[in-house]
């Protein structure tokens, strides 16, 4: 049985692979070229840089991607080498078995955490999840020794493996490539995660780039066309507009990760750089611009935070339903929130006025030709979802063209 399972179980460890390696360039791009945007980022459902830069994208600075690729590495040189040895063979779906079942509840977490709690899918993902499961069922069907003897046949394999060099060496290899591979990685910088404790914290402070990526973000933002954007700039050289929708992930993350970018400027270039965010719920209640709701209680949230604004606390009122995103599908919640953290009492009586201000932001955003959130135009230029450590040299740059070069 164990013979006959290894062809698929080396199909589904290859799918694996290719799944997981992908998913490792583009998580690689993401962090390395500030312009890149990736094929799978259809809108802000279908979206994989979302979920790679969120809080679950990544371990202790690594990203969660290449932690993929090294598991399917490692199941295809067990393959390899339980295939090589008659003694080891048979054991090969229960070693198989027993390292899937830890990632089929990696997986499941991960997939809960996307669809449920950023509500976004990576296609990607999916495909590293689908060899997961593969693997799992595959093994554990051709699995025909007791689980509970794999410790004791771990160590006489281990055993066997130290006696035979070009088994040996094959699997040093494999562990400096993977701890190399960990070592060399861009560490990705993960913000605060979406609760009241760690947003107490103080922000950090942007992240270091490189010259060359400065420089790669310099030449683009030269290169790009400026359009027409209406906008008070109250005396600012550099208004940034970000077309938002509180339910949407992409939202929250640049939220979070433009606060402390955005603080620096305010204290460094006083009332030189204005930031604006405009409502563009992907909601049909009040986006007549949308073929479906993507977000129920977007519309809701928008008019939360601006009668939360006449009470002074629009932050507050932000902060909570960037935490709370998962919770806001229904609209009551985000009704009962406007009144305890933003302190309205009248909000049914105000929504039908309030709304036709966010339908008015709707009908900017139309003109404008946006395709989704979140949406930044910095003096014009339309930005790329940009971490913050570009976001702060793209302002930095627009101060000093509009300084001429001072």
């Amino acid at each position: 049985m164990a013979s006959k399972s290894t062809p698929l179980l080396t199909a589904f460890a290859a799918l694996g692979l290719a799944a997981a390696t992908w998913s490792t360039w583009v998580h690689y791009q993401i962090l390395n070229s500030p312009t890149y945007e990736s094929f799978c980022d259809v809108n802000s459902t279908l979206n994989c840089t979302a979920a790679y830069t969120s809080r679950f994208g990544a371990v202790g600075g690594v990203p969660v991607a290449l932690f993929g690729l090294l598991f399917f590495a490692g199941v295809l040189v067990l393959i390899a080498l339980c295939s090589q040895s008659k003694a080891a063979a048979p054991h090969l779906p229960g070693y198989v078995f027993a390292a899937s079942t830890i990632g089929l509840a990696v997986v499941l977490y991960l997939a809960y955490a996307s669809y449920f709690i950023l509500h976004v899918v990576c296609l990607l993902c999916a495909g590293t999840y689908a060899a997961v499961i593969g693997l799992f069922l595959i093994s554990g069907a051709a699995t025909n020794i007791p689980l509970t003897s794999l410790p004791m046949r771990i160590l006489e394999d281990l055993n066997l493996l130290v006696r035979t060099p070009r088994a040996l060496t094959a699997t040093v290899v494999f562990v400096a490539a993977a701890a190399a591979a960990i070592v060399v990685f861009p560490e990705q910088r993960v913000t605060a995660a979406a609760n009241p404790v760690e947003h107490e914290q103080a922000p950090a402070a942007p992240a270091a780039v490189s010259a060359a990526q400065i420089q790669q973000l310099e030449v683009w933002l030269a290169q790009q066309p400026r359009v027409t954007v209406m906008a008070p700039s109250d005396g600012a050289a550099v208004v940034i507009l970000k077309f938002n929708d509180y339910q949407c992930p992409g939202c929250g993350q640049t939220y979070r990760d433009y606060k402390p970018v955005l603080a620096k400027w305010a204290k460094q270039a006083p009332g030189k750089v204005k930031f604006i965010t405009k409502d563009y719920p992907l909601e049909r209640q009040c986006n007549q611009f949308i073929g479906q709701d993507l977000h129920a209680g977007a519309c809701e949230a928008a008019v939360a935070v601006r009668l939360a604004r006449e009470k002074g606390k629009a932050e507050a009122m932000e902060e909570w339903l960037y935490s709370n995103q998962a919770a806001m599908v229904n609209p009551e919640s985000v009704k009962k929130a406007a009144a305890s953290i933003g302190g309205v009492t009248d909000f049914d009586a105000r929504f039908a006025g309030t709304l036709e201000l966010v339908k008015a932001d709707v009908a900017q955003g139309s003109q404008l030709k946006i395709g989704g959130t979140p949406t930044f135009f910095l003096n014009g230029i339309q930005l790329p979802g940009l971490r913050g450590e570009f976001f702060d040299a793209a302002i930095a740059w627009e101060l000093r063209r509009v300084s001429g070069g001072k």
